[in-house]
């Protein structure tokens, strides 16, 4: 565990089911409040063209991943399509040890690594859509899901659901700017408490 104390920054962790909006939340929130900046995760892909060393990604080759893994290196990971994504914690922790606060977007186990690692300065918030039927009719409506993919995606979001109660604050995406607005209060608040 991290002693909370010694960080000046504070972390706000976004997790939400595929579908829910969270990147479009985030995104608008960022901009109400621009003290806070966004974590950039390391990854073993290839760069692609346009990408910036610390700024798209930390590019690390999958020794250096590895590695990475084995010595604690990393809040959470995960591999899919071939490639390794992960969020560094040194990186994490000399981004909050300047005062700056963090926005993390994770998923429900690396959430709960962050309540782990840093539980006095970091808040858990979850996103859900109005019901599953509706996150449904969202996937869908995206156009980039084949049957199979929605399927999965579907029971994901139910294992996700499961671990609200393990959150903050759990806010209904039901329509896009109540939403906002709900996380932004919360955010702002947090942020002021010291």
């Amino acid at each position: 565990m991290v002693d909370a104390l010694q960080h000046k920054g504070k972390l706000i962790v976004f997790s939400a089911p595929s579908g829910t909006g969270k990147s479009t939340i985030a995104t608008m929130v960022l901009e109400r409040i621009p003290n806070i900046q966004f974590s950039v995760s390391a990854t073993t892909r290839t760069k692609r063209a346009g990408e910036q060393e610390g700024v798209n990604y930390y590019f690390l080759t999958r020794e250096e991943f590895e590695e990475k893994i084995r010595n604690g290196g990393f809040i959470e990971h995960e591999f899919f399509f071939g490639n390794h994504y992960g969020t560094l914690l040194d990186k994490t922790e000399q981004i909050i040890d300047r005062g700056t606060h963090m926005l993390l977007d994770l998923d429900v186990k690396g959430a709960m690594n962050v309540r782990q690692l840093f539980p006095g300065n970091s808040l858990l918030l979850f996103l859900k859509p109005p019901s599953i039927e509706v996150l449904e009719e969202r996937l869908k409506g995206r156009e980039s899901e084949d049957e199979e993919s929605l399927k999965a995606r579907l029971e994901r979001a139910r294992l996700e659901l499961g671990y609200a109660d393990r959150f903050d604050e759990v806010i209904v995406n039901d329509h896009l700017d109540d939403a906002v607005e709900a996380v932004t209060a919360i955010v702002s608040k947090f942020l002021s408490n010291t």
